[in-house]
């Protein structure tokens, strides 16, 4: 097999096709190539500032985009969904895809200048299989095995399709053991402070709540990169602030949700500003609205859903995010070949949501109130959490349920509350499938996963032992028709259970400067490396 084009064929082809149309998209709208320019600073503004900097014990955009500048990766993608070399010059399956090996480049080094060797990726495999959020990424590694400083051998118990796209930066970082192998990992003071990366951004300065420079690493392994002075991204909470700095030019990159729909209307092609929705195709993100179901009354299906008759996804989609979203109907994103929309829809009925609520012994008192709940939704995400969460609230009290929407200071604030003390009711939450299901969808639902204090794992407790079955066999299947039937069938459970009920896919986009040439517009978008980003002269 060869080493390189053999990969692709792990990736599901309706992926790549995707990923393809995606590129033929971006090339069309991105000036021609020019010769990079070295120099200057990159001002990235992001909505919350997360408990760790280290993608190997932290999910999600907020460790993604400094991660990914801070640690490499043994590959990366770029928008066709096919693995291009990163760490690793090379790689090759066995003939059973159940032996992967790796060879490295000779010339990397960590940030304090120590060789980056087989022993310290071997390491992060286990590391981040051991502390990652998504129990399920690596669980088919059986083993790794080092025999000599520049080889690495990925032995897995079956073959698992997800693999290449699980060796990103994103997802698996290349940390040094003499730093990040004593203790426990989570825990570890570098993932926040003095971080020893293997990236081509170094640690600079954090300041909490205030933001985290980042400076070019002239040692990285790749010559000539990365062209950028620095990095700063700034935390800025209010929205406000996020768009006047851009109107300004006091940020110049803000992808994900820092602003709303309207924001990004009235800042695009003014002021120097551009917004595109490219680099967003491998993230697969998901709004939904999270039960606890470790309390009363979310045990009771009923209950459950008769919040998702009472809310209107239409106006969520149509109205209130201007007809740029579409709705999500499980937890699958729609442009994925695992996807069916043949499942429960839970339409907008609000005498069914009555009955139902009747039904699990939650009558209307003398003021129509049937309970009072809150609402959470993660600090940072204003359109997509906090205005989503008051205008779900109203509709809610249609049916007597009295929401109060719950605004907490900060990320970890949040975390707490829905992870480590479970101490909420409904929570408004963006999660990503993450390309394939066994890396991003299969966390949510396995008993296994319900992980206190790890976000964006099992935070609902939800628990079924034939959901876990029925993954766990999905994990080991190779045929795609075969695999995507017990995919088909685990929408189906999860939407008549409804341990989430779905809103809609999330409509990303990213406001940039116009000056700003060859950012990553790949699979993963703002959470590759930046190392090729150079200001037009």
């Amino acid at each position: 097999m060869n080493r390189l084009t053999g990969i692709a064929a792990f990736v599901p082809r309706a992926l790549r096709a995707a990923g393809l149309a995606a590129a033929l998209c971006v090339s069309a709208q991105i000036a021609p190539a020019e010769e990079p320019q070295r120099g200057g600073e990159l001002v990235i503004g992001a909505g919350y500032t997360p408990p760790s900097f280290n993608p190997a014990v932290q999910s999600g955009f907020g460790a993604g985009v400094p991660g990914a500048q801070l640690f490499a990766g043994l590959v990366r993608y770029d928008t066709d969904w096919t693995p291009q070399p990163y760490l690793a010059t090379d790689w090759a399956f066995s003939d059973d895809e159940k032996t992967l090996t790796l060879h490295l480049v000779d010339n990397a080094t960590f940030h304090d200048g120590v060789p980056i060797k087989a022993s310290d990726v071997a390491f992060s495999i286990r590391a981040v299989k051991e502390n990652h959020p998504f129990k399920t990424m690596l669980e088919a590694v059986d083993s790794v095995e080092t025999p000599d400083d520049g080889t690495v051998i990925i032995r897995l118990s079956h073959p698992f399709p997800g693999l290449m796209l699980a060796l990103s930066p994103l997802l698996l970082p290349i940390m040094p053991e003499h730093v990040y192998g004593e203790g426990d990992l989570r825990t570890n003071p570098h993932n926040l402070q003095d971080v020893v990366g293997s990236g081509p951004f170094k640690f600079g300065e954090f300041v909490n709540d205030r933001y985290l420079t980042l400076e070019r690493y002239d040692d990285f392994f790749i010559e000539g990169r990365p062209y950028l002075d620095r990095i700063v991204i700034q935390f800025v909470r209010d929205r406000s602030n996020m768009a006047l700095l851009l109107k300004r030019g006091e940020v110049q990159y803000n992808p994900f949700t820092s602003l709303t729909l309207r924001e990004v209307d009235r800042l695009s092609g003014s002021d120097g500003l551009v917004a595109v929705t490219e680099g967003y195709s491998g993230i697969g993100a998901i709004n939904w609205l999270a039960f606890n179901m470790t309390r009363d009354p979310w045990k009771d299906v009923r209950v459950r859903q008769a919040v998702a008759y009472a809310i209107d996804k239409s106006f969520i989609t149509d109205v209130m995010q201007l007809g740029r979203s579409v709705r999500a109907t499980g937890p699958i994103a729609p442009d994925t070949p695992f996807y069916t929309a043949d499942v429960a829809l839970y339409d907008l009925d609000l005498d069914k949501a009555r009955a139902l609520l009747d039904e699990a012994g939650y009558p209307a008192d003398a003021d129509g109130i049937r309970m009072k709940i809150t609402i959470d939704w993660i600090p940072g995400t204003i359109e997509f959490g906090k205005n989503l969460a008051e205008a779900i609230a109203a509709q809610l009290r249609e049916v007597g349920i009295d929401a109060t929407v719950r605004s907490l200071p900060d990320f970890a604030s949040w975390n707490t509350q829905i992870s480590s003390t479970s101490d909420y009711d409904l929570s408004i939450e963006s999660v990503f499938n993450w390309g394939d299901p066994v890396i991003g969808v299969h966390r949510t639902y396995v008993t296994s996963n319900i992980r206190p204090g790890v976000p964006f794992s099992n935070t609902a407790h939800y628990s079924n032992p034939a959901v876990d079955d029925l993954l766990e066999r999905a994990a080991l299947e190779t045929d795609p028709e075969l695999r995507r039937q017990m995919y088909v069938e685990f929408q189906k459970i999860i939407t008549e259970d409804v341990p989430l009920h779905f809103l809609h896919v999330m409509p990303y986009h990213t406001v940039q400067s116009s000056d700003l040439r060859d950012l990553p517009v790949g699979i993963w978008g703002a959470m590759a490396p930046f190392d090729r980003a150079y200001w037009a002269e």
